[in-house]
């Protein structure tokens, strides 16, 4: 059975019409908030009461909405004539567009790209910026060079000048060591003298058994 219409008209009623309009707020609120999660779109709502009850709903904030609405009913225009001179570049970006492209051409006629639409004194005045630019870039490159072959250099001679003191440290130790050794001969010459008179006194002692032997010494 087909459920019937109501007529839409003041409920005379003040407590059905206190009820019905809690429920439809509510309905109307969800309703607002189901819109703009789904569509992604800013929804805002303001709800007096009969008693003068402020009931409102803002999906982002109600102040940046109320100012996006006062703006739009100042020049309801201003959108449609934003799309118009999106469509046909005319907007405060085109020149920055225009510059934009005139900027990347260059590039690539610099890079020897798009070049079937240039006049002869294009093509010569193009050649001349290239010379020069590429003068610079030699410059620039032979500067560096010598920068580096400068620092090379210095760090050849400060090598040169650690080797020369670690040469001058080592003979300084090997100086050291020699006379050490110069220091210690004598000691180790009395030492030998001494090995050799004590040698000699065996030698000695043999002679005076063999005496003793011939005169037949007991």
């Amino acid at each position: 059975m087909a459920r019937e219409k109501i007529k839409i008209r003041k409920i005379d009623n003040a407590t059905a019409r206190q009820v019905t309009f809690s429920k439809r707020r509510r309905g109307l609120f969800k309703k607002a908030q189901e819109l703009a999660i789904l569509c992604d779109v800013d929804v805002g709502l303001i709800i007096f009461s009969p008693s003068g009850k402020l009931f409102e709903y803002a999906s982002s904030s109600m102040c940046e909405i109320l100012h996006k609405h006062s703006t739009h009913a100042e020049d309801p225009l201003k959108p449609s004539q934003q799309a118009l001179d999106f469509l046909t570049g005319n907007g405060p970006d085109a020149g920055l567009k225009k510059e934009y492209a005139d900027k990347m051409r260059q590039l690539r006629q610099m890079r020897g790209e798009d070049l079937q639409g240039l006049t002869l004194e294009e093509l010569m005045h193009l050649e001349r910026t290239i010379d020069v630019g590429l003068t610079r870039v030699l410059q620039t490159k032979e500067q560096q060079i010598m920068e580096q072959l400068n620092r090379l250099q210095q760090k050849g001679m400060q090598l040169l000048e650690d080797n020369q003191k670690l040469k001058e440290k080592v003979e300084g130790m090997c100086m050291t060591e020699k006379q050490a050794l110069i220091d210690h001969e004598p000691v180790n010459g009395s030492h030998e003298d001494g090995q050799c008179s004590s040698d000699s006194v065996p030698q000695h002692c043999d002679h005076t058994s063999d005496t003793s032997l011939k005169l037949g010494l007991p």
